[in-house]
This record gives structure tokens, sequence and C-alpha cells, in this order.
């Protein structure tokens, strides 16, 4: 999955909720059950996320939501395969590759019928 965030150092619950398309309630499930997702807290208590978080994030999105692991399974998976990430980072260039492929395509068309 490609998510859609800017460059900072930190993400709000509320941003990665939306980037990811879940409620932030999953989030912090997600916190509790992979101690891998370490968000730093405020005084008051709010999570922020960093690009680690997020990247690991993306790694038990992809687990659990497009893979269909259980938590258990994808709790496995992270711990014992270190090529889970590499698979995610390449899935996510070709998805790029695919949509930049798919803009020129539709631009040789454009051009073709003119």
């Amino acid at each position: 999955m490609k998510i859609n965030l800017p460059d900072k150092l930190y993400y709000s619950i509320g941003e990665v909720a939306k980037a990811f398309d879940v409620n932030t309630s999953l989030i912090r499930y997600w916190e509790q059950e992979f101690p891998i997702i370490k968000p730093k807290k405020n005084k008051k208590g709010n999570r922020y996320f960093t690009p680690e978080d997020i990247k690991n994030l993306q790694m038990i999105y992809h687990l659990v939501k497009e893979k269909g692991y259980t938590l258990d399974g994808a709790r496995i998976a992270l711990t014992t395969n270190s090529k889970i990430s590499e698979t995610v980072t390449i899935i996510d260039r070709l998805e790029f590759i695919k949509a930049e492929l798919q803009k020129l395509k539709a631009s040789l068309a454009e051009r073709d019928s003119e």
C-alpha cells in the first residue's frame, strides 16, 4: 500500500490513521500488539509517530490487511523474517513505477489521438 505523508519528523495519530485509511483505534491497538511500534508521547499523552514507526505500521498493514495474516502470524513474521521490509519497499517501488508507466501510456495515447 502506498501511503501519502509529507516528509516530517513526527506524525500525529490522526495523520497516520488517515494515511492508512483506518481508525485511530486500530493504530492504538496495533501499538499494544506489536512492540516495534513505539510512538513518542507528549505530556498530554498524544502519540507522535516517527518515519520508522510508519515503516513498521506499513509492514503490519501489509501482512494483516493485504496478506490476511492473523496478528499472531504477523508478529511471528515480523520477528523471524527481515525480508518483509525489503518486500514492502519493493512493492511500493513497483506501484510507483506502474503509476508512472500508466501516466506515460495515457499521455502517448492522448498525443496519438491529436
